[in-house]
């Protein structure tokens, strides 16, 4: 109405004011061509997109769990549904197509938030460091067992080392954005600026401390990008800031060597919270793993009865020697596929990110160092809960009676447990007071699961690492006859690198074994 009403007294403008119109009409000709281009990359858009996610689709459901296998397709998948599939929402919402949205609106409940996609970007990290691999073997998904690649572009390398940049991880940040730089500079398709690139792992790699490399790449984004509102002054800072530190150090402002690609080594990884960190992810990689031949000629295997049982006379367990000194040791058979089955179908529908037991108040927290899903399963949800507790106390000669419920543990992409007790130590004394069953005297753990690669349970202290074997599980005892914790069973689970790992807990406590486990007052096994 506004446009046939400029029309209407168009006739009362002088010719000047005319002439203005016959040139706002040329425009908004031309902004309707713009329109109807858009309308038509619109389209091609959404058909390139259908198009890819088609073939995506066709790889991912041919066999979901040996897709999800592998951790850059579980973080593209998250990074899709999360970034990806919200930015075609908005495309398509330019022109609102009732039935594309309505999907849209029932499906997006279920859909992975951005902390999800922060945590699977964190995951591939963590992998990286874990099992020491540079960017690039991650990049083109060449990992250790791995028999199909998925590669990352250079916007999921962009997007990686921003999810580390916002986090201050500049470590992360420098290899991420050195390695979109580098897929970028191979001529790889991408989205992202080359300048966007350059102002991120600039800024990072000054806060590596690493100055000189600093210039040469500030000068690199100058040089792409000289109105870049940041550059200029940070080039002219860390050009001030090496001058003071080269005269200080009574050394000659030099030129900037010829800048060389960052590697995994190139920097140190900061420090952290963890001590035995450097132990820990060394027994992941089967690296200090202190199996020695003497050590070994004191393993042994046998058939175990427990003592005598009536279930287990006729059908005995298959033991295995791990370690010595702690003694652990694995049960063979423990599990059946249709038992591990059952078990999965019952935990499924209740997964939730896994707690730990805050040790001042006893309260189930969330916490960074635990990363996977758990469902606690009660003996009487199911014939098959209740045979697994009976088992592990013919096995152990332990009552469950006082047990904790069987924890059912899932981890998927980086999934871990790091260094930690499962047993309360002098100082946190409230842990399991309101379970009024004392304090957890041993561990039983299940694996349900065969792993391609990571997922070891490792014991820093002793320098053990034990895999993961589906229907196998392993023992040990956490405290002393004497009621002292045992501290070498400080113990962790590796990040998966490949496959998906199941396992499940059974941690038996104090109160009930005063006669199946009597007291002592030494600290033996």
């Amino acid at each position: 109405p506004q446009f046939l009403m400029a029309l209407f007294f168009s006739f009362h403008f002088p010719l000047g004011q005319m002439t203005d119109l016959i040139y706002t009409e040329k425009e908004l000709v031309q902004s309707l061509k713009e329109y109807i281009q858009a309308e038509e990359s619109k389209l091609a858009a959404v058909k390139s997109w259908a198009n890819k996610l088609d073939v995506l689709t066709l790889a991912s459901t041919s066999d979901p769990e040996v897709y999800l296998a592998h951790p850059v397709n579980a973080y593209k998948l998250m990074k899709r549904l999360n970034t990806e599939w919200s930015e075609l929402e908005s495309l398509v919402l330019q022109d609102p197509s009732d039935g594309f949205i309505s999907n849209m609106t029932v499906h997006r409940q279920y859909f992975p938030d951005e902390e999800d996609e922060k945590g699977a970007a964190k995951a591939l990290m963590r992998l990286q460091d874990t099992y020491k691999l540079d960017s690039e073997s991650f990049s083109k998904g060449k990992l250790p067992g791995v028999h199909h690649n998925a590669i990352l572009t250079v916007d999921d390398c962009y997007d990686m080392g921003k999810t580390a940049y916002n986090e201050a991880d500049y470590y992360h940040a420098v290899l991420w954005m050195q390695q979109a730089l580098r897929q970028m500079d191979a001529g790889e398709e991408h989205v992202v600026s080359k300048a966007d690139v350059l102002d991120y792992l600039s800024y990072s790699v000054y806060q590596m401390g690493d100055l000189p490399r600093a210039i040469e790449l500030t000068r690199r984004l100058v040089a792409i990008d000289s109105s870049h509102q940041r550059a200029g002054g940070n080039l002219r800072y860390f050009e001030k800031l090496l001058s003071k530190q080269l005269k200080e150090l009574n050394q000659e402002v030099q030129e900037p060597a010829t800048e060389e690609p960052i590697q995994l080594g190139t920097y140190k990884r900061p420090k952290d919270y963890l001590p035995e960190r450097e132990i820990y992810e060394g027994l992941c990689r089967g690296e200090g793993v202190k199996m020695t031949s003497a050590r070994r000629s004191r393993l042994y295997c046998r058939y175990h009865d427990g003592n005598r049982n009536p279930r287990l006379l006729l059908q005995p367990m298959k033991e295995e020697d791990e370690w010595d000194s702690p003694h652990i040791v694995r049960y063979l058979n423990a599990l059946s596929d249709s038992e591990i089955e059952k078990i999965k179908e019952l935990a499924k529908p209740r997964l939730a990110r896994a707690t730990v037991r805050d040790p001042k108040t006893g309260i189930l927290t969330t916490a960074n160092y635990r990363v996977s899903k758990s469902a606690w399963l009660e003996g009487e949800e199911d014939p098959v809960i209740e045979r697994v507790n009976q088992r592990i106390e013919d096995i152990t000669g332990l009552t469950t009676q006082t047990a904790e419920l069987l924890q059912i543990a899932n981890y998927g992409v980086g999934g871990q447990y790091e260094p930690h007790f499962d047993f309360s130590r002098k100082d946190e004394p409230d842990a399991f007071k309101t379970l009024g069953t004392g304090n957890r005297v041993a561990t039983f753990l299940n694996y349900m699961s065969d792993v391609e690669a990571g997922g070891a349970t490792v014991f820093p202290d002793f320098g053990a690492a034990i895999y993961p074997k589906k229907g196998t599980a392993v023992f040990w005892y956490n405290l002393f006859r004497s009621g002292e914790g045992d501290y070498r069973t400080r113990h962790a689970a590796c990040p998966v690198l490949v496959g998906c790992k199941w396992v499940s807990n059974k941690w038996i406590h104090e109160r009930g074994q005063e006669f199946r486990r009597p007291c002592g007052l030494t600290e033996v096994d």
